[in-house]
């Protein structure tokens, strides 16, 4: 088995981006992620380890970061090494010490012949669900809109716009190239909830699921999720989906409402760049899911 093959789903599905952008190289140690068309994602240019790094080893992960992203990245300045995890692990006390912000992420699974509940409703008729074409630029201009809207000021705003503008640019272009779709629920002419789901055979990965702040509470996640969930089994003919969610996040609970189910956990260990970066040198730290 290859070191690849040997990543959790949530790992494998995550690759399905860069790969199509950017470069997925194996080394005898870790994955390496690039994307050269955006060195400011944090995730989209990274590290990706088999197992848990020791605590000790923070000085020999530090140097084989810089020599195989970091020496492409010098207006970002970050680090960003992921690992799995199959057990509880010793705290990264150095790593902490160090400036690194350590987070888990669920992995969940929805396997197309397992049964489901019944499908969840729009919540009245001012609502519809649709794909989207991100090649029209408004469709794509309303997503990017949402979801600067849903921020929740999480992220410095004209830095996590870009960001977005660069994702969903991505997103399109891998819709055109047949490896996925774009989905939103509309309110008349305002897109109120969004989400994507993209392929690696038959195999499918969400991404980015958010709800405008003035309509969440009513519905509108579980509705997208599940009918999206649907659109892929029956549309795209997925065998199973992945979605990865912070396990501490409420959201997590409408996921398993529809039927997934958490398979395993990943993990993340970031950096951002030193502070005496010039401010639009410095990228806001994003999920390794959008």
């Amino acid at each position: 088995m290859s070191l690849l093959q040997s990543l959790s789903l949530g790992w494998q599905t995550d690759l399905i981006f860069p790969r199509f952008e950017g470069l997925v190289l194996e080394r005898s140690d870790c994955v390496v992620v690039r994307t050269p068309s955006n060195p400011l994602f944090y995730w989209g240019n990274c590290l990706i380890l088999p197992q848990v790094p020791a605590d000790a080893e923070l000085a020999y992960w530090l140097q084989r970061f810089d020599e195989e992203v970091g020496c492409h990245t010098r207006e970002s300045g970050h680090v960003a090494i992921g690992f799995d995890a199959s057990a509880p692990f010793e705290p990264l006390q150095s790593w902490q010490a160090a400036g690194f912000q350590l987070f888990a992420t669920s992995q969940l699974e929805l396997q197309a012949h397992l049964p489901r509940p019944l499908a969840a409703e729009l919540p009245s008729a001012y609502f519809r669900f649709a794909p989207l074409d991100l090649s029209q630029p408004r469709q794509l201009d309303a997503a990017v809109e949402l979801q600067c809207d849903s921020d929740d000021g999480q992220h410095e705003p004209e830095h996590f716009r870009l960001h977005r503008q660069r994702q969903m640019q991505r997103y399109a272009a891998m819709q055109a190239a047949g490896l996925g779709h774009w989905f939103g629920i509309w309110r008349g002419t305002q897109l109120v909830a969004d989400c994507g789901l993209f392929r690696d055979g038959r195999l499918g990965r969400f991404q980015h699921v958010g709800t405008h702040p003035d309509w969440r509470r009513r519905g509108l996640c579980t509705a997208l999720v599940e009918q999206v969930s649907a659109y892929g089994f029956g549309s795209m003919g997925l065998d199973r989906i992945i979605m990865c969610a912070d396990p501490q996040d409420v959201a997590i609970g409408i996921y398993e409402s529809i039927g997934y189910q958490r398979r395993s956990h990943c993990w993340g260990a970031q950096r951002p760049p030193p502070r005496d970066l010039q401010p639009q040198q410095r990228v806001q730290a994003c999920s390794s899911s959008t």
